[in-house]
């Protein structure tokens, strides 16, 4: 996807996040640590592979970054990405918010 787009497009973050599994990884790298694929599957029963696919996805919509550590990749969460859905939806419940308003002006007419 185009820098461009996925900058103004949050679908491909909500894409993302609405694996249960891409979740889980997110939540576990969130608290600012770097983490390896190793480390990731680590008490779970995800194969390495498995989590590099899912951590793929993550890093293609932005939500994590690939960090070299030596000769081994780890992982971090990027927030900004999640900033960018957060006000989107901040925007939607806006809209919802004035429509619910309007429509209880005219009920109550």
């Amino acid at each position: 996807m185009a820098e461009t787009a996925r900058a103004t497009d949050p679908a491909p973050i909500f894409a993302a996040l609405g694996d249960r599994t891409r979740l889980s990884l997110l939540m576990r790298l969130s608290d600012g640590r770097t983490r390896s694929i190793t480390m990731l599957a680590a008490d779970t029963d995800l194969t390495r592979q498995a989590v590099t696919k899912h951590l793929r996805v993550l890093q293609d919509v932005g939500l994590v970054e690939s960090l070299r550590h030596g000769r081994e990749s780890r992982y971090a969460c990027r927030p900004e990405p999640l900033d960018m859905a957060r006000a989107y939806l901040d925007r939607v419940a806006a809209q919802w918010d004035d429509a619910l308003l309007r429509l209880k002006a005219f009920v109550e007419e």
